[in-house]
C-alpha cells in the first residue's frame, strides 16, 4: 500500500531507548534480578522444606477456614493428584513465581490505587497507563523483561507484575471511591484528618473490592505462567511449554490440570476472604 507519509520510527525510537536503559541502568537491572531471584529460589527452598502431605493439609485447612468444607476437599484432593501425577515441585516453583508477582502488584498497586483516589491529576495520568498495561498482548512484555533481565524466572515475574498489576489499582480506586459521600461527610464533621479518614474509614469499607482486585491479579499472573516459561521461568508452564513443543498431548493435559487445579483454589480462598470483609464491614 502506498504511504502518503513517511513511516513514524516508533521501532526504532524504543530500540534506542531500551539500549540506553540497557546501558545506563545495567547496575539497577542486575540489583532487581539478584532481588527477585532470591525472593523466588527462597520460596521454593522455604516450600521445599515442608513435606507434602503437611503442605496439603496445611492449604486445606486455610480453605476450610476462610471458606468452606466443599473447597477444603477440593483443596486436598487437587493437592494429591498434583502430587500423584508427579508434578509437586514444579507446583511449588509455580506458586513461588505467583506469589513473588502478586505481592509485588499488591506492594507497588495498592499505595498507587490510594494515591490516584485522593488525587485526581493522579488518576487522570494512571488511566491510560492502566490501559496500555492491559491490552498490550502479554508475549510483547517479554521482549524487554528478555533484555534487561536474560533468562529464567526473572523476566518471567517481572512480565507477570505488569500483566498483573493494573487490577489491583484500579479497583484499588473504585473501592475508594465508592464509599458513600454522608461517611465521609460524618468523618469530615467529626475533625478527621485525611490520614485517619483513610485508614479508619475508607480502606476498611473498601477492602472486599481491594480484594476482588488481588483475586484478579492473581488469575493474570498465573495465566502468564505458561508464556513466561519460553523465556525459561521454571514450573508447570514449563511442563506444558515442553509438552507442546513435544506434541505430548497427555504430559500437557496433566500439566495444564495442575495449573487450573491452583487457579481454582487461590480464587475461591481469594473470594472468599473478599466476602468475610464484606460481611464484617456490613457487621461493623
Amino acid at each position: 500500500m502506498e504511504q502518503w507519509f513517511p513511516k513514524i520510527p516508533i521501532a526504532d525510537w524504543v530500540d534506542t531507548f531500551v539500549n540506553w536503559l540497557t546501558v545506563h541502568l545495567a547496575v539497577a537491572f542486575d540489583g532487581i534480578t539478584t532481588f527477585l531471584q532470591s525472593i523466588v529460589d527462597g520460596m521454593v527452598i522455604g516450600f521445599g522444606y515442608i513435606p507434602s502431605y503437611i503442605f496439603m493439609i496445611l492449604l486445606t485447612l486455610l480453605a476450610w477456614k476462610v471458606s468452606n468444607k466443599g473447597i477444603a476437599l477440593f483443596t486436598l484432593i487437587g493437592l494429591f493428584l498434583i502430587a500423584n501425577l508427579g508434578y509437586w515441585e514444579p507446583m511449588l516453583e509455580t506458586l513461588a513465581l505467583v506469589l513473588t508477582a502478586v505481592i509485588i502488584s499488591i506492594v507497588l498497586g495498592i499505595p498507587l490505587g490510594i494515591w490516584a483516589s485522593q488525587k485526581q491529576m493522579v488518576k487522570q495520568i494512571a488511566s491510560p497507563i492502566l490501559d496500555f498495561m492491559q491490552t498490550m498482548p502479554a508475549f510483547v512484555y517479554l521482549i524487554p523483561a528478555i533484555f534487561f533481565f536474560n533468562i529464567g524466572v526473572v523476566p518471567g515475574v517481572v512480565a507477570s507484575v505488569i500483566f498483573a498489576m493494573p487490577p489491583t489499582i484500579r479497583l484499588t480506586i473504585l473501592g475508594i471511591q465508592q464509599v458513600p459521600a454522608d461517611i465521609i461527610e460524618a468523618t469530615e464533621a467529626f475533625g478527621s484528618t485525611t490520614i485517619q479518614r483513610l485508614l479508619k474509614v475508607q480502606l476498611p469499607l473498601a477492602m472486599p473490592t481491594i480484594m476482588a482486585g488481588i483475586n484478579q491479579s492473581i488469575m493474570l499472573a498465573l495465566s502468564m505462567v505458561v508464556i513466561a516459561s519460553m523465556v525459561g521461568a521454571p514450573g508447570l508452564g514449563a511442563d506444558v511449554y515442553r509438552a507442546v513443543t513435544q506434541i505430548q498431548i497427555g504430559k500437557g493435559f496433566e500439566a495444564g490440570l495442575s495449573i487450573v487445579v491452583i487457579a481454582i483454589i487461590l480464587d475461591r480462598v481469594t473470594q472468599n476472604i473478599g466476602k468475610n470483609n464484606k460481611q464484617g464491614g456490613n457487621a461493623l
